[in-house]
């Protein structure tokens, strides 16, 4: 693991690093923010997970998360969104490549050799973090936003008594139904929607659920809110009895502005789960 930058940060340090991630051949960046209990021992630790187009900087630098985290003493680790570099591949759309992991590993042409976020969330890098920083991996919560919303929330599902908690900004929610999903479902994992089911937060929802509190947000004024399908999750939540908070929130959009606007409610949300007894 290579150390690219460490600064301190509301009495903690946030730090960037590099490492060769065996899931994805390629290099790896991710960033990594301890609050200042870290140097007495483990702290609990919530997953940022980053939407299309998007690297671990831009929640780093743009969520405002990194203030509330140090005020509960809670770690944040913000992955990348994809495998990059010369050699991996690549699409002229925002929406498929680099830049658009989607959080699951691909079985398709091009895709296969190196697509594998799914791997390299749900266990590599949790390997390297737990190796190399103090956090208590016993105590884990996800959150994301846009496609890193729908990656918390399948990961959430997928990975039975991993997360504590889980939250979601303007999440997509039903990727099979939309057109956010379909053209990356099949890309990445071909035309057999069968493969698709473990991917999509509404249909996890409808079979298992899960075992603990969530938290969703979406604007109003969401530009891709027919994209993100709010309402087929809601729905589901509401046939399953989850426990849950799901929220319209008048006015906002799918921006940064929005997403910052609510890390409060997110961080404390999560550090109630974190702390419980």
């Amino acid at each position: 693991m290579k150390t690219i930058s460490e600064n301190a940060c509301f009495g903690g340090t946030q730090g960037v690093y590099s490492h060769a991630s065996a899931a994805c051949a390629c290099d790896m960046t991710f960033a990594v923010f301890l609050p200042r209990e870290a140097k007495d021992g483990p702290v609990p630790v919530l997953w940022y997970l980053s939407g299309l187009t998007c690297t671990h900087e831009n929640a780093m630098v743009k969520a405002g998360a990194q203030v509330w985290a140090a005020e509960h003493g809670i770690a944040l680790i913000f992955p990348d969104t994809s495998p990059r570099g010369e050699g991996v591949a690549d699409d002229e759309a925002y929406d498929l490549g680099q830049g658009a992991g989607f959080y699951v590993d691909a079985t398709q042409k091009p895709w296969a050799d190196h697509f594998k976020m799914w791997t390299y969330v749900a266990d590599e890098l949790p390997a390297l973090i737990a190796e190399n920083f103090s956090i208590d991996m016993d105590r884990q919560a996800i959150t994301g936003h846009s496609m890193g919303g729908h990656g918390a929330l399948t990961l959430a599902m997928g990975l039975p008594d991993r997360f504590c908690s889980v939250s979601a900004f303007a999440p997509i929610c039903n990727p099979t139904s939309a057109d956010w999903g379909r053209k990356q479902l099949s890309a990445y994992l071909g035309d057999d929607e069968a493969t698709w089911g473990p991917h999509d937060a509404t249909l996890m929802m409808e079979k298992a659920g899960f075992d603990g509190p969530i938290l969703i947000d979406t604007g109003t004024t969401d530009q891709f809110i027919d994209l993100l399908k709010p309402e087929a999750l809601s729905a589901a939540i509401a046939a399953k009895r989850q426990q849950a908070t799901v929220r319209l929130q008048p006015g906002y959009d799918h921006s940064y502005f929005f997403v910052s606007t609510f890390m409060e409610d997110h961080v404390a949300f999560h550090a109630d789960a974190l702390y419980a007894d």
